[in-house]
């Protein structure tokens, strides 16, 4: 999995978006992070300490292809607008799905 910073990220996730749209999904993910990047400790131990503030580490998967990037609070109203008119530009080769009646309503009315 490749570590980008917000710009790259974006970019990144264009290019996996226009390979995807022929014959394959891709997926994005957001989650929670604290900054750890080692495991809980047992029982014992000295906990990990907690963070001061929390990040989002976003996450995109195509076929093989992996990418990542970690956005800090301050960070986060510019790459969710950017993020949003990715999503804008993308989201062009959506069906719409046509509802189909059911012959009971059909006689009904």
């Amino acid at each position: 999995m490749v570590l980008l910073d917000n710009s790259n990220f974006i970019l990144r996730l264009e290019k996996i978006a226009n390979d995807a749209k022929k014959d394959s999904s891709f997926t994005i993910t957001f989650k929670r992070y604290d900054g750890h990047d080692r495991p809980v400790p047992r029982e014992g131990k000295k906990p990990l300490p907690k963070p001061k503030t929390y990040m989002c580490l976003m996450r995109a998967q195509s076929k093989s292809k992996k990418i990542s990037t970690v956005v800090r609070q301050e960070d986060v109203p510019t790459i969710m607008a950017m993020y949003t008119q990715f999503m804008k530009s993308k989201m062009d080769g959506l069906k719409r799905v046509k509802k189909v009646k059911s012959k009971a309503k059909a006689t009904k009315a």
